[in-house]
C-alpha cells in the first residue's frame, strides 16, 4: 500500500487495528499508539469515550520496558488526537 492511501491526520498516517489506532511513520524514531478503552452512544453511533495514548520507541534496540516513553488516558478521540500531534512532532523533530 502506498504513502498515498493511508488515512492522514496532520500530515502523519493513521492505521487501525480494531480499537487501536497507529498514528506516524513506522520508520521514524517514535510513533503513538491510542487504544480505545471505552465507548459510548451519541445519535445512534458508538463513540470513543476513555482513550489511552502512548508515544513508543520504535528503535528494535531499546529494551521492551522502555518501549513507552509517556502516556496519557484522554476523554475522547479528539483531544487524544491532539496531544498524540503535538508528542508526535517534538519527540521527532529531535
Amino acid at each position: 500500500m502506498s504513502k498515498e492511501q493511508y488515512l492522514t491526520y496532520k500530515g502523519y498516517p493513521l492505521v487501525r487495528n480494531g480499537k487501536t489506532i497507529y498514528y506516524g511513520n513506522a520508520y521514524d524514531p517514535f510513533v503513538i499508539m491510542i487504544q480505545v478503552a471505552t465507548t459510548r452512544e451519541a445519535a445512534g453511533r458508538q463513540i470513543a469515550d476513555k482513550v489511552l495514548v502512548q508515544l513508543i520507541n520504535t528503535d528494535p534496540d531499546v529494551r521492551p520496558r522502555d518501549k513507552i516513553v509517556k502516556k496519557s488516558e484522554k476523554k475522547g478521540l479528539y483531544a487524544a488526537m491532539d496531544i498524540a500531534y503535538i508528542w508526535l512532532s517534538r519527540a521527532n523533530a529531535k
